[in-house]
């Protein structure tokens, strides 16, 4: 397979194989990249939650401020700017978790859009070698002066591999870039879900210290 590879790669020449082959080693290290770091943003927020009520039951708002910063995780990092203006009333806090969530979600898009960038550049290098590949073809065809099968099939085969290879490195790259949009869109509602959540917790712990 690898040799039938090779074979394939050299015949479809190196010009625009080359940058595909690039395309494919750099879609591939940034989405690897990307599910690695969604992996490990993901948190239990249903622990978190429990364990916040319980800090703001036990210690106040500092001890859940302080479980917040030794947890990772984007929704425990916004669950603590929420908690760094406690003193400033509900209404602030919900505007911070708003205001930094708008920064977490930035930061798990990190990357997206050369995944989206790759997968379009990739059969368009294939299309374009195509399109030269053929116009080589016909060249051929006129410097030998006869339409032999051979020669236009020859043509037509080279030309066509680059067109082969950037379809599938788009579609490599595109099963990556939807499973990681999948994990974003996820952590996005889990983030938004567990926000609404600590709101309700901190006016129902502020109503019964008043």
């Amino acid at each position: 397979m690898h040799n039938v590879f090779k074979e394939k790669f050299v015949q479809g020449g190196v010009t625009f194989m080359t940058p595909i082959l690039i395309l494919l080693i750099i879609g591939l290290a940034v989405a690897i990249e990307r599910i690695i770091y969604l992996n490990l943003a993901t948190t239990n927020t249903d622990k978190l939650l429990k364990a916040i009520e319980e800090a703001l039951e036990n210690g106040g708002a500092e001890a859940a401020k302080e479980l917040c910063r030794n947890t990772k995780g984007p929704v425990a990092s916004i669950f603590y700017q929420g908690f760094d203006r406690y003193e400033e009333g509900v209404d602030m806090i919900e505007k911070a978790i708003v205001s930094y969530g708008g920064v977490q979600m930035g930061k798990l898009e990190n990357g997206m859009v050369w995944l989206q960038l790759f997968i379009a550049l990739a059969p368009s290098l294939g299309f374009l070698g195509t399109v030269i590949g053929m116009i080589q073809a016909f060249d051929d065809i006129a410097t030998a002066g006869d339409i032999s099968p051979t020669i236009v099939a020859d043509g037509m085969m080279v030309a066509l591999l680059t067109t082969v290879f950037g379809l599938i490195v788009a579609m490599i790259l595109q099963v990556f870039y939807n499973y990681a949009l999948n994990k974003i869109n996820g952590l996005v509602n889990s983030m938004e879900d567990a926000s609404i959540s600590l709101m309700d917790i901190l006016i129902k712990f502020k109503a019964k210290t008043n």
